[in-house]
């Protein structure tokens, strides 16, 4: 049964913390009720018709404006999409009427293998003639603009021919697509590829940037003995990576913020801090004139 819409709170993002519902923590935050500013739950989670998971996001829906994230549309998959998982998407949007509706520049399906992971892209016409087409089809689909996730990637391509900047910047003016900035990935894709987190940001397309994530990462080292960073979502947010969210905070003020914690999932009040910190560094951005640019 869907709720009636006069029944809920309004679908709008508020420029404020979030943090991303977990079946384990619904009964402390029916309970108490915490101040988040709204949660984010994976699309694919809630595909079913009916049972638990959508009798609890329904009893969060009505105190909670939520962001849907999809992680299967293979948005970067050299075939057409899956006309069938687009229409399940669109019923899941349709339901719950999320603030935000978010997808990962990468691919995860090839013919009839899906691989359980987001794959990178090559940076090429080629590719931005395919993402673009796919993304005009979401969006037309959905009847609701798409944000586009930057990814974090481990190697790098030798035939782009576009730096990620350029790429994202360009898909974003030939779909209207917005952006969703995942601040971890920034310093991921930067540790890996041995580039500067701050150029990059510098030079990404900023105005288009409607909500951020922040997530924790596992250290490792690569075969050359040099520093590797998995972008894991099992631990807390990194003191680099707040660092660089600050920096995007204060350039572009508040923007809806959601802490990722997908693996190992702690306790909910270790979550609710992470999105406390989140909260606070809002706060002070929102309180910060001018906005100070980058380097």
């Amino acid at each position: 049964m869907t709720l009636a819409t006069d029944l809920r709170i309004e679908a709008v993002l508020p420029a404020r913390a979030g943090v991303g519902l977990k079946g384990e923590h619904v009964p402390d935050i029916l309970a108490s009720r915490p101040d988040v500013g709204f949660f984010e739950v994976h699309a694919e989670n809630y595909m079913e018709a009916g049972g638990a998971p959508h009798r609890h996001l329904e009893a969060i829906r009505r105190d909670y404006p939520l962001s849907l994230h999809g992680v299967g549309l293979s948005i970067g998959g050299a075939g057409p999409l899956d006309r069938d998982h687009l229409a399940r998407l669109r019923k899941v949007a349709d339901r719950y009427e999320p603030g935000l509706f978010s997808e990962h520049l990468a691919w995860s399906t090839h013919d009839t293998t899906y691989f359980n992971d987001l794959l990178p892209v090559p940076y090429t016409e080629a590719t931005l003639a395919l993402v673009t087409a796919h993304i005009d089809e979401v969006q037309e689909v959905m009847g609701r603009q798409m944000l586009l996730e930057n990814p974090s990637t481990y190697v790098a391509f030798a035939e782009s021919t576009l730096s990620e900047t350029a790429f994202l910047r360009e898909i974003v003016r030939r779909t209207g697509c917005g952006l969703l900035l995942d601040v971890n990935n920034v310093h991921v894709s930067a540790t890996n590829h041995g580039w500067s987190a701050e150029t990059y940001l510098a030079d990404f397309p900023l105005a288009h940037v409607r909500e951020i994530h922040l997530g924790g990462h596992a250290p490792d080292i690569d075969d050359d003995g040099l520093p590797l960073l998995i972008d894991a979502h099992d631990r807390p947010v990194d003191q680099e990576v707040w660092r660089l969210f600050a920096l995007v905070a204060n350039r572009l003020g508040p923007l809806p913020t959601l802490i990722e914690w997908d693996n190992d999932v702690p306790a909910w009040p270790v979550l609710l801090d992470e999105a406390r910190s989140a909260e606070r560094i809002l706060t002070a951005a929102a309180r910060r004139e001018p906005r100070r640019a980058f380097g």
